[in-house]
């Protein structure tokens, strides 16, 4: 477990396929666990693959013997980062609360804590009546309301939706930064941006800019890494699930961990985490007027769809590979950044139980998993000076995704599938 002191570090292996001959995954595993690391990508070594990179953090004081390690296995290694708890305390260090509370002096390009998010959100709420809704869904395991905010012109005439949250992994705050961020420009660029106009005036957009409210708490204060929710378990000392590995699509399957210890924790049943059911129960709720989900992570740059949990294509692939083409090329246009995109089995890993395949299996056609910058360079700690152009390019993406909501795509195929096999 990573316990944020000033005795970090960071290392980052580039595993060349040339330095694999002789030596097989089980030798690097144990490398990693003799030497206590902390795994970022991937997030479990059962998914450690030849001619990848892995980028695992460690103790100062635990360098020694992973450098040792990796050496005796003619494994190539790089620093990225040598003191990691420097890197942490500029994202967390003191700032003007003036300029953090107040909405027109709010700061969009630094990170915030989960009560400054909340205030945020309620002044938003407060200043833009008639655009924006706030309301709660329900409450986290530590009793914290779980807010949505919903933006749109008020009609009366059926809408069309689309759901967006992020940090639903605690440590991946440039989720809730994109979040706040793309709240701040749909309202700034509503009388200017004829697009954004648009798709307020005929969309619903529910954001949830802070999922997991608790490990989100949680690392601020305690653990900067943290990646789970905070609920106990009976048995064990360790704490948390993994929110997306909780829902209930192929649950504890392939991708995820039955280890309430391990990062990838599926949770004792499907929905144990009141988050991830209030989520679940809302969604449900509005499936016939929720077109599109998008959920915020970090970090790969990749945009994800379906399937996570198999090696198959789905029924409307033509339609989502079509948005999702547009999504990262729109994304391009912006600085330049390459995001590769495809079924998150292939393109990523497989994992069973994530919210994005429950989401399409659910009747959502359109369902995504953003990984933002970077690739590996900063990991976690993604600077402040980065969050405006990632959240820029990012918001293209997903204006983009949801004005194709708006036109038409050939989904005869689509619906057909889905009376055969409702399954899917």
């Amino acid at each position: 477990m990573c316990i944020v002191s000033k005795q970090l570090a960071k290392v980052l292996e580039n595993i060349q396929s040339k330095l694999w001959s002789g030596c097989d995954n089980s030798t690097i595993t144990n490398s990693l666990s003799a030497s206590q690391v902390d795994l970022w990508q991937p997030n479990s070594a059962s998914l450690i693959r030849h001619n990848a990179t892995v980028d695992v953090h460690v103790r100062r004081n635990n360098t020694r013997g992973l450098r040792a390690c990796l050496q005796k296995e003619h494994i190539d290694f790089k620093v990225f980062i040598s003191n990691l708890q420097k890197e942490i305390e500029k994202q967390t260090g003191y700032r003007s609360s003036r300029k953090r509370r107040s909405e027109s002096q709010y700061d969009y390009e630094v990170y915030h804590s989960l009560e400054e998010i909340q205030s945020w959100m309620f002044e938003i709420n407060r200043t833009h009546p008639h655009l924006v809704d706030m309301f709660s869904i329900g409450r986290s395991y530590e009793g914290r309301p779980l807010y949505v905010l919903q933006l749109g012109k008020r009609t009366r005439s059926y809408k069309k939706a689309v759901w967006i949250d992020c940090g639903v992994h605690a440590r991946e705050w440039i989720g809730p930064a994109f979040c706040q961020w793309f709240v701040k420009e749909a309202l700034h660029s509503y009388q200017h941006d004829s697009v954004m106009r648009r798709l307020i005036n005929q969309l619903n957009f529910y954001i949830m800019p802070v999922f997991n409210v608790d490990g989100y708490i949680f690392s601020w204060t305690t653990d900067r890494f943290w990646r789970k929710t905070r609920s106990k378990n009976a048995k064990y000392h360790c704490r948390g699930v993994d929110a997306n590995r909780n829902w209930k699509v192929k649950w504890c399957e392939e991708g995820a961990s039955s280890h309430p210890c391990d990062d990838t924790y599926c949770g004792p049943f499907p929905e144990s985490e009141p988050e991830v059911k209030a989520v679940a129960k809302f969604l449900r709720k509005h499936k016939k007027r929720v077109k599109a989900y998008v959920s915020i992570h970090a970090y790969a740059q990749m945009l994800l769809y379906p399937y996570s949990y198999k090696y198959a294509t789905i029924p409307n692939f033509n339609c989502v590979e079509s948005a999702a083409h547009n999504a990262v090329t729109a994304l391009y246009s912006a600085y330049g950044v390459r995001y590769r995109y495809g079924p998150a089995s292939t393109t990523l890993y497989v994992s069973s139980g994530s919210s994005m395949d429950w989401a399409y299996r659910n009747g959502i056609p359109y369902a995504f998993a953003f990984e933002l910058r970077d690739t590996g360079y900063f990991g976690f700690l993604l600077p402040e000076a980065l969050i405006n152009p990632t959240c820029t390019e990012t918001m293209r993406a997903v204006k983009t995704i949801s004005s194709g909501l708006l036109k038409k795509c050939e989904t005869g195929m689509y619906q057909l599938d889905r009376e055969r096999y409702p399954y899917l």
